[in-house]
């Protein structure tokens, strides 16, 4: 059986089409089939899928290969992405290292989140980086209450609550003032956005904890929950919703073993001056 790449793009960059037409071409003269999408059974899976652009083509395609057990390696086209291995740059080398299978896989823990309306319809959903309880009114203020394990904890007015993944602690988690967590940290955070609250600080739960929210019957209008902003889930007046670790990970290849402080310090562009890599001896 040949050796299969999916190939996952930007849609409208000009520069992902260009990059995924150079890939394409590069990986049928090294004799691996390029494909653009995913086939009905799973004995054609592909063996890995390289994604070009930015974070949200990479947490889209994660929603392609989910339940397929795929890798996924992503040549960063966008912005900050965190969650890609490469530079446009080095396409060349992630082909060849691609094709001499020399990559590590590592998995990246997910959230698993359920709905419960208060007419018992149950909607669920996943994310790779958040999930994120939010007001649909946008004049006001949303009040929720959020409990950890089966215990009331805190109730509040508030734009919002962001519950992330330790790989989504450098994404909108970030934004609204958590904690970076090293992504192989197993972790919940909690991070609520413009809390009218005393008590309203991010929290970082073990990974065996449940995280809940209550939209609270005082609220005019209900709420929405977003995952990875990307897929809906409707929360309306009276809704409870769990949060926990999820039940499948998202496998994310790797080619270099630059350790995670790294990608924080090129990402963030971060200012290292005067350290001196470590103690030296007197």
């Amino acid at each position: 059986m040949s050796r299969r790449v999916l190939l996952v793009s930007h849609e409208w960059r000009e520069q992902a089409v260009t990059a995924a037409q150079q890939a394409e071409a590069r990986l049928r003269e090294l004799g691996i089939e390029p494909v653009l999408e995913l086939d009905d059974d799973p004995a054609n899976d592909p063996e890995l899928v390289l994604v070009l652009g930015g974070d949200g083509t990479l947490l889209r395609a994660a929603e392609l290969v989910r339940g397929r057990d795929i890798p996924l390696i992503g040549v960063n086209l966008g912005h900050v992405g965190f969650l890609a291995e490469a530079d446009p740059d080095s396409l060349g080398e992630v082909v060849q290292r691609i094709a001499d299978r020399d990559y590590t896989v590592e998995e990246r823990m997910t959230i698993d989140v359920e709905v419960q309306t208060p007419a018992g319809d149950i909607h669920t959903g996943w994310a790779i980086n958040e999930a994120t309880i939010e007001k649909v009114d946008r004049s006001g203020v949303i009040e929720l209450a959020l409990g950890v394990d089966g215990r009331g904890l805190s109730s509040f007015g508030c734009d919002g609550i962001v519950i992330a993944t330790p790989t989504g602690s450098t994404a909108y988690a970030f934004s609204g003032g958590g904690p970076v967590v090293w992504p192989d940290v197993e972790a919940l955070l909690v991070v609520p956005i413009a809390a009218h609250a005393l008590f309203a600080r991010p929290l970082v739960a073990g990974p065996s904890s449940v995280l809940a929210v209550e939209v609270l019957d005082r609220n005019l209008s209900g709420g929405d929950v977003w995952c990875d902003g990307r897929r809906q889930l409707p929360a309306p007046v009276g809704s409870h919703i769990d949060v926990r670790r999820g039940s499948e990970p998202v496998r994310l290849a790797r080619i270099e073993p630059t350790p995670f402080s790294g990608r924080l310090v090129a990402k963030f562009a971060l200012p290292v001056t005067g350290w001196r890599g470590g103690r030296k001896d007197p």
